[in-house]
């Protein structure tokens, strides 16, 4: 922990996503930089200006206030020269100085890990691809990686998740910050096993810049990265390029070639990206590497589909939500259901903030929403009459799928 407020000041100086390696190997350690001078700061080709004179007026103390918050909550901090911080991470151009933790981290250095990344706002094709596939990922024992947003970062959690895996969510926030609290009760679920993970100090807001600045985390954690779904313009295609940069293979899935918005993915193939069509697309490629595979939990598209389909009392063939054919106008619904949710206020506001893809149950909703049952009921009412949610068996609930 010596070390740990020395580094986690540098990087309260230095800046979030920069590159530390090289300031750190001028004075030897970041406790040698905090106890230079000013002139021997100067004088190092690395420290800029800006970062001098928040060396001069930061101090130490800073440091400690985020350790003692880190402790109060019992989020774990993980340094660059700690033992258990992972090698891939380390392997890479600028690797975070600190990674504060929430649950366990993974040894991704033993076990296969990768990234399943792409739009927010995808296909329902895209959100059952991503889900199936991070599903039978973990499976085998894999480890996967998302970003803990809405859209292909949700569906490849809740897939790993679906059958006991193991996930990670790298968020372009600080732990504790009051970012979407619609997925609150899955970061909570995924640090069971798993880990909620950040470069950013305790309580740092989500912003335009935080997001791609984690990126490069996401597919410096992976052996490969996987793109479900992605525009020629998609944030994913940023965590693409660090993946190419750090020397990670790339997978994708085609999309359609009619829909122009949506071709990020069929680009990425025809670089050179592995197709994939089922789990063992990639899971093949890494299965002399990893001791850590079980093997003998592969399964095909239909039978983690059959899985899926028995908890809903359906069989693929009638789950229209999924054929590929259907992609334009269940995203023309989507882009509908998105508009009218933008407009609601008030206890339906709630309520609709508090449901998922997943049904749940009244009870639930209303914990979430901070409401009583009665405004929940009275809530779903209106939500279904506006074609927002749906009702399922045993008075649950979720939100409409387009």
């Amino acid at each position: 922990m010596k070390n740990a407020r020395y580094l986690i000041w540098l990087q309260l100086t230095v800046g979030v996503g920069k590159a530390i390696k090289p300031i750190i190997d001028y004075f030897g350690s970041a406790e040698n930089l905090y106890n230079s001078n000013y002139l021997q700061r100067k004088v190092c080709p690395n420290v800029t200006d800006k970062m001098l004179d928040a060396m001069e007026s930061t101090p130490i103390e800073k440091a400690d206030e985020i350790i003692a918050v880190c402790k109060q909550n019992g989020w774990d901090i993980i340094t660059v020269d700690d033992e258990n911080y992972p090698n891939k991470l380390k392997e890479i151009f600028d690797p975070p100085a600190v990674l504060y933790v929430d649950g366990k981290m993974p040894d991704v250095d033993k076990m296969l890990s990768i990234a399943v990344v792409g739009t927010r706002k995808p296909s329902n094709y895209a959100k059952s691809v991503a889900r199936v596939i991070s599903k039978g990922l973990a499976r085998c024992n894999a480890v996967v990686i998302s970003g803990g947003a809405l859209g292909i970062d949700t569906s490849a959690h809740i897939g790993a998740l679906e059958c006991g895996g193991i996930t990670v969510a790298v968020m372009g926030c600080g732990l504790g910050s009051n970012y979407l609290a619609s997925n609150e009760n899955l970061r909570r679920r995924i640090t069971e096993k798993g880990a909620v993970i950040s470069e950013f100090p305790p309580f740092t807001p989500a912003s335009r810049f935080t997001f791609p600045m984690r990126n490069r985390i996401i597919s410096g954690l992976a052996d490969g990265v996987f793109v479900a779904e992605a525009g020629t313009k998609s944030g994913s295609l940023i965590t693409a390029t660090f993946a190419v940069s750090q020397n990670r293979d790339m997978f994708a899935t085609a999309a359609s070639i009619f829909d122009k918005r949506f071709n990020g993915t069929n680009k990425l193939i025809s670089d050179g990206a592995v197709p994939v069509v089922d789990v063992e697309s990639i899971i093949s490629h890494y299965t002399e590497k990893y001791v850590t595979l079980d093997m003998s939990r592969l399964a095909t598209v239909d039978e983690l589909l059959n899985d899926e389909y028995k908890k809903r009392d359906l069989t693929p063939e009638q789950d229209e939500e999924i054929t590929f054919e259907n992609i334009e106008k269940h995203r023309k619904n989507r882009t509908q259901i998105d508009e009218r949710s933008r407009q609601l206020v008030g206890d339906e506001k709630s309520v609709f903030d508090a449901m998922d893809d997943d049904f749940k149950d009244v009870e639930s909703i209303a914990n979430v929403a901070q409401l009583d049952i009665n405004s929940v009921l009275v809530a779903l009412t209106m939500l279904e009459l506006d074609g927002l949610c749906e009702s399922g068996m045993g008075k649950r609930y979720r939100r409409k799928q387009s």
